[in-house]
């Protein structure tokens, strides 16, 4: 009889012990964070920089011959694309974003060297009556500087891609011209109104806060500054949508298997692809963190876009 009376009471508890569980289990959520993605799992936003941070970790050796084997050598047409469209001069000061291997900063590099080279050209071309040893100073002394006071920064939150970027410049001969920086998209290390140009190729989608690093770009950017990003986007055909996805999720994580000892990376970089944001969708996303004139070019029907912004 005791214990029946008990009965309303141990219920009682029993209902709200299960709501105090429910409520220590959203507790536990909030501090570990807002909910995010990881290619298709869900996951906290400190767990998917921790792994995203990983992946990255683990190809960085095997990153560059990945690219080459994935897009049969097309990625490397698709970062000339996008450093002709930037048109630098000497004298541009670039920041590239989760550019470790540093393909995007060797280009750069390589066009600021050819426009540099010709300029020199048609100033020697234009001074005729110098004698040949004035001819041959003037030459040596503007030959000292390459690169007509440019620079590029490239800035990379994973050690391990600085690492093989810093190595395969050294074995290219690039130094003039060059600095490595540790940092985060999301909060660079770099002062206000700082950089000519920003760029940042295939890494955008790596990021966790996307709108964060958009804003950060805008921030560094001189007035007049322009943003442009290479990346992974929508295929506007859809015949050639089923052959990518067929070839994407079928082929590409078995060459990572074969090539990196890496099946699960490439997974992951396949499903990051899909989870990042259409054409229209990204360009609305620039313009809310402050650009104008954003517009951009689909490259291969769409495989990869090339958006472009000004800070005005």
């Amino acid at each position: 009889m005791a214990v029946a009376g008990l009965c309303p009471y141990w219920a009682l508890f029993a209902r709200r012990g299960g709501a105090l569980r429910a409520l220590c289990g959203s507790v536990r959520g909030l501090a570990a964070g807002p909910e995010t993605h990881f290619g298709f799992q869900t996951v906290t936003e400190a767990e998917r920089r921790e792994k995203i941070y990983r992946v990255f970790e683990s190809v960085a050796k095997k990153y560059d011959v990945m690219n080459d084997s994935m897009t049969l050598g097309i990625h490397r047409v698709w970062k000339d694309i996008l450093v002709h469209k930037m048109n630098p001069s000497p004298g541009t000061l670039l920041l590239d974003v989760a550019g470790g291997t540093g393909d995007i900063a060797f280009r750069f590099i390589n066009y600021v060297r050819s426009v540099r080279e010709r300029q020199l050209q048609r100033k020697l071309r234009h001074h005729q009556n110098l004698s040949w040893q004035e001819i041959a100073e003037s030459y040596q002394e503007d030959k000292s500087k390459s690169l007509g006071d440019s620079q590029v920064v490239i800035c990379d939150i994973n050690k391990e891609m600085l690492k093989v970027g810093k190595q395969k410049a050294q074995h290219l001969g690039y130094s003039e011209g060059l600095s490595w920086v540790l940092g985060n998209a999301e909060e660079l290390p770099f002062d206000d109104d700082k950089f000519d140009v920003y760029t940042i190729a295939f890494g955008i989608r790596n990021v966790t806060r996307i709108d964060l690093a958009l804003q950060e770009a805008y921030r560094v950017l001189k007035p007049g500054g322009r943003f442009l990003c290479l990346e992974f986007s929508q295929v506007s055909n859809s015949l050639l949508s089923r052959l990518y996805d067929l070839y994407s999720f079928q082929v590409i994580p078995v060459l990572g298997e074969v090539i990196a000892g890496d099946w699960k990376s490439y997974q992951y970089l396949v499903e990051s692809i899909r989870r990042f944001p259409p054409q229209e969708e990204f360009k609305a996303m620039i313009e809310d963190a402050g650009f104008f004139k954003v517009d951009y070019q689909n490259l291969n029907s769409g495989i990869v876009a090339i958006h472009s912004g000004f800070k005005l």
